[in-house]
């Protein structure tokens, strides 16, 4: 996995990169002379999977080799690795990160966000805590410095200049709404997999097609009462949104999904809530991730940032990208050098990659084997 997924939000952080140096018996992978504990993996596991939109498709862990866990399993097996392994190559350079560091970007932050309170608008939009936030922003200080130890990032007016003549979609914003939802979480082929204990249980097919179509006419019913009910008295959406919604990271904030663009969402949702007049409750909307009652409070129009006020957002981000490079330079030699130890096997990328690769054959009937034989043939 690119060290760029982990950085790819950082004026955020959105990723913490912890040192994995203290031993304890629950010890899963060892990389070098240091371990990486079952608690740091159920740790991020819980936060990746309550952050992803997969979340909105049930409880994945009720089954640990389900696709899609073994999916999320993998990314994070990948992601502990390498931030372990960047870690120790901070400390091997002497990378040390003060007071006056983590103040300097978090003013940096501030101006680039638009203020203290935007600052804290977005964490609470994002559901990241002040404190993760400011362990975040540490780390974000120290592999800054990791990058700028393997290579020296200088960039220049003329570099912005032709990025942003060059780039001229990244400074237009689309037209934008606000809005709220609640998500009653209705998957077909998840429910076949909870029914079937993932193809452990053999059920007709008759029965379990009539046995799924209920559960899915249950769920559509709840949501057109509820829809109904808030059609009616739209101010009660947030406390009806953390109640019934699906959406675990949405419903903490009451359903707010703040402002998105129509790109951002699944056209049938970005249909409803565009064509939606503010402060208003829309029919019910059907998506791969179940039924969805929209509550639109506010609409943005298209602009277009001018150069002057995009030029120190762009330096940000040329730099960004140029310590990105370096950083995954330095973490495949870095992962090419170490010593990986799996101390439990069911984390070892090659044993997940395995039984992912058989779920896949057994889901096509072994047309993926197939074509994966044919590539070989090439």
């Amino acid at each position: 996995m690119k060290i760029r997924k982990l950085l790819a939000t950082l004026a955020l952080s959105a990723v913490i990169f912890t040192g994995c140096g203290v031993k304890n018996q629950n010890a899963i992978i060892k990389v070098n002379d240091n371990v990486i504990s079952q608690a740091q993996y159920d740790k991020l596991i819980d936060k990746n999977l309550s952050s992803s939109p997969l979340a909105a498709m049930g409880d994945l862990k009720a089954n640990k080799d389900g696709f899609l866990y073994l999916m999320m399993e993998q990314q994070v097996v990948n992601q502990l690795i390498i931030e372990e392994v960047l870690e120790q190559e901070a400390q091997k350079r002497g990378i040390k990160v003060t007071k006056k560091d983590t103040d300097k970007e978090l003013k940096r932050i501030i101006k680039q966000i638009g203020g203290k309170d935007r600052l804290m608008e977005t964490l609470k939009a994002n559901n990241v805590s002040v404190s993760d936030f400011k362990k975040d922003l540490q780390t974000q200080v120290k592999m800054k410095k990791l990058a700028n130890s393997v290579k020296k990032v200088n960039i220049t007016d003329a570099d912005c200049e032709k990025y942003y003549k060059e780039h001229p979609e990244s400074f237009k914003t689309p037209e934008q709404v606000r809005a709220s939802h609640i998500l009653i979480a209705a998957n077909p082929f998840q429910m076949q997999m909870e029914l079937t204990d993932n193809g452990k249980k053999e059920i007709p097919v008759e029965e379990l097609k009539a046995t799924i179509d209920k559960k899915m006419k249950e769920k559509e019913d709840l949501a057109k009462k509820l829809d109904a009910e808030l059609k009616a008295d739209s101010s009660k959406f947030a406390q009806y949104a953390s109640k019934y919604s699906n959406d675990t990271g949405s419903a903490k904030q009451g359903g707010d999904l703040g402002f998105f663009a129509k790109e951002q969402m699944v056209p049938e949702f970005a249909k409803a809530a565009f064509e939606a007049k503010p402060n208003t409750v829309t029919d019910v909307v059907k998506t791969m991730y179940g039924y969805h009652i929209i509550f639109v409070q506010d609409r943005k129009e298209a602009s277009t940032t001018p150069y002057e006020k995009a030029k120190s957002r762009i330096k940000a981000f040329l730099r960004s990208q140029e310590q990105v490079k370096a950083l995954d330079e330095l973490t495949t030699a870095a992962k090419k050098d170490a010593k990986i130890e799996y101390m439990d096997e069911r984390y070892n990328p090659e044993t997940i990659q395995k039984k992912l690769t058989k779920q896949v054959d057994d889901m096509t009937n072994g047309q993926a084997q197939k074509v994966r034989e044919e590539a070989k043939k090439k």
